[in-house]
């Protein structure tokens, strides 16, 4: 690969497909990466399912995470600029050595988000996990770039007085998980709501945003929806596939296409009487 193109997606490992991104070029990161679970046919995980998960989905081993996240966010340093800014998505289980690689390589930690969702795997001998880490961080504290009044002015308030420009702002985000019901299988998903929230306060129209681990598309999707450019690399060719799919034909959903389902266009991407009203602000 001789160069590299925005609001395309490539099937290519991010290591090296982000060498080919010039320096100081991308405005937002917005990533779930692989979590180095113990991930085994048929067995419900913390983060994935396997009824849920295409052929060819791999893990990182454990022992290679911390080199493995070192390597890929050191190529996410380079290629940021000083007014950008990332958002990794993490579980538990090695939690630790993301937070080592991005004080190894000269990151600031802007916040430590938690995203709690509607459910969990059930347990009988421990607590339910029911949240997801976030963590908001950048490489110029000074420059980046962060819009507080994108999605509520400074004096709207909800119905009970309670201002919604501080509530959206907390540290804690309630946003239910997107379950697909009838959909092919499709790679795990971060919800289109919750990207859209990161990509309103933390970047603008035209912006350059980038997935290094692309999955199902999602970043790319509302990327585009929003008015922003996208790049993204997914090493899984049938994830590719399926994220290119989705771009090529402007659908949010891809179906099994029958008398009871239908595609889903990104024109209703945003259903919500929350994301209605904040759309309008893009």
């Amino acid at each position: 690969m001789e160069n590299i193109e925005f609001n395309k997606i490539y099937n290519i490992d991010c290591i090296e497909g982000m060498k080919y991104i010039p320096h100081n070029t991308i405005d937002l990161v917005i990533t779930d990466p692989p979590f180095a679970i113990d991930f085994k046919a048929k067995r419900n995980n913390y983060h994935r399912t396997a009824s849920r998960v295409i052929e060819g989905y791999n893990e990182i081993p454990q022992e290679e995470y911390y080199n493995f996240t070192l390597k890929w966010m050191k190529e996410v340093h380079r290629v940021l600029k000083d007014s950008g800014s990332m958002y990794v998505f993490s579980g538990w289980n090695n939690l630790k050595d993301i937070l080592i690689a991005i004080d190894e390589l000269g990151f600031t930690t802007v916040n430590h988000i938690i995203w709690k969702y509607q459910f969990g795997v059930v347990t009988k001998r421990k607590f339910v996990t029911s949240h997801y880490h976030c963590l908001y961080i950048c490489k110029n504290d000074e420059k980046r770039k962060f819009f507080p009044y994108s999605r509520y002015g400074k004096e709207e308030d909800d119905k009970d007085g309670g201002s919604l420009h501080y509530k959206d702002k907390e540290d804690v985000w309630i946003i239910k998980r997107e379950y697909w019901t009838g959909d092919q299988k499709t790679p795990t998903k971060l919800p289109a709501e919750l990207i859209k929230k990161i990509l309103m306060y933390s970047s603008e129209e035209g912006d350059i945003v980038l997935d290094p681990f692309l999955g199902s598309g999602q970043v790319a999707i509302v990327s585009k929806m929003t008015k922003r450019q996208y790049i993204g690399f997914e090493i899984v060719k049938e994830y590719y596939e399926f994220a290119q799919k989705r771009l090529d034909e402007n659908i949010y959903r891809i179906k099994e296409i029958n008398e009871y389902s239908k595609n889903q266009t990104l024109l209703t991407l945003f259903d919500t009487e929350e994301t209605k009203r904040t759309q309008k602000k893009i």
